[in-house]
């Protein structure tokens, strides 16, 4: 399949300029001092317009019985190898494998401290020699970062990633990781061996002991799957077409959660897409697997979730506007605002901040095991 980049209806919010350097997450929150693990991070939580400051920890007695989390089981690739063109060096980033055995890559230059800045690529023609003898050709271009490439000799891709590759990393993290660092307590192995270019970050911070007192209190997991593509720090494009899938028995429990009082949460701007995409007009989830071009918008809208735990996202990001989409504009203008105030930390190793409707005032609701 050949896909091509989507294009937003209008630009994201971007009331904040910029995010200080200083609130790039450098390192992963375990790493940060002893004793510590995943969920040592804070969490945001917006209800509306209405903020309050916790730790990640405390999610399961911020949900509420009859919940339901709905979850990226995608696992990350070790999407990042090293090549040349001619007597330069590069870096290779293998974004999206498409129908036709092609993928989509971006061509990035290193300089020591992760890939920070992306090459335009081509012409057409242009080769990447690879480690194991493996040839790169760009063929055709997506975007003015990302071309369409063959592969010849030295076999298949996966192989030379699980052998040659390593995390995708970018210049505000301190150190390359091992890609154990890069995958989430949801990863699952797929039967063909794709996964996602970048990590579907908003799950990081769940560990085994979340999950279990999450379930103890009666909230619900719904697992998709997204595999993701590589998104450049400093060109925010809107996502291009991915792969996905939405399980029938997921399909079910989510529309037996929409017909009761409970809420649907995603986990992560990814879970959306994926369930979204699953969505007919009627806002009923059917199973569903393929490509998705689907680009969440507050004129779109959505169908399904009603809440969303996501990571914080730069002022030009396109993910802006589907969290607009979820929670409306001002909450997402206020949290931001908190997030800079409190000092929160960025990108895929920082804080996260959960999007809940409004509370009405006269309903009553079971916030722990009512049965």
């Amino acid at each position: 399949m050949t896909v091509a980049m989507g294009v937003p209806p209008r630009g994201p919010i971007a009331r904040w300029a910029s995010v200080p350097e200083e609130l790039s997450a450098r390192v992963p929150a375990e790493q940060r001092g002893p004793g510590l693990d995943r969920d040592a991070v804070r969490l945001l939580v917006s209800r509306g317009t209405e903020v309050s400051h916790h730790s990640f920890a405390e999610l399961p007695r911020l949900l509420r019985a009859g919940d339901l989390l709905v979850v990226n089981t995608s696992r990350t690739l070790a999407a990042a190898v090293d090549g040349r063109t001619g007597h330069t060096r590069v870096v290779v980033h293998f974004s999206t494998r498409g129908d036709d055995g092609r993928w989509a890559v971006e061509l990035r230059d290193p300089d020591g401290r992760g890939t920070t800045r992306a090459r335009a690529g081509g012409p057409a023609g242009t080769e990447v020699r690879l480690p194991g003898g493996v040839r790169l050709v760009l063929e055709e271009a997506v975007s003015e970062r990302l071309w369409w490439a063959r592969v010849l000799g030295g076999g298949e891709v996966l192989g030379l990633l699980r052998e040659h590759g390593r995390p995708i990393r970018y210049s505000y993290t301190e150190r390359d990781q091992p890609l154990s660092v890069y995958q989430t307590v949801f990863a699952l192995p797929a039967p063909d061996g794709s996964g996602s270019a970048e990590m579907p970050s908003a799950a990081r911070p769940f560990t085994a002991r979340t999950v279990a007192e999450l379930v103890s209190r009666g909230v619900m997991f719904a697992p998709v799957t997204l595999h993701t593509g590589v998104a450049s720090a400093e060109a925010h494009e809107p996502p291009y077409p991915e792969r996905f899938s939405v399980p029938e028995t997921s399909a079910r429990l989510i529309n037996a959660v929409k017909a009761g009082d409970g809420r649907v949460l995603a986990v992560g701007t990814t879970a959306v897409r994926a369930v979204e995409s699953a969505a007919g007009a009627d806002g009923v989830v059917r199973a569903r697997a393929g490509w998705t071009d689907l680009v969440v918008t507050p004129e779109r809208g959505v169908r399904v979730v009603d809440g969303l735990l996501t990571g914080l996202h730069e002022p030009e990001a396109s993910h802006l506007l589907m969290l607009e989409a979820v929670a409306g504009r001002a909450a997402i203008e206020r949290g931001y605002e908190e997030a800079l105030r409190g000092r929160y930390l960025w990108h895929e190793f920082g804080d996260v901040h959960l999007l809940l409707p409004e509370e009405d005032p006269h309903a009553e609701h079971c916030f722990s095991n009512c049965w």
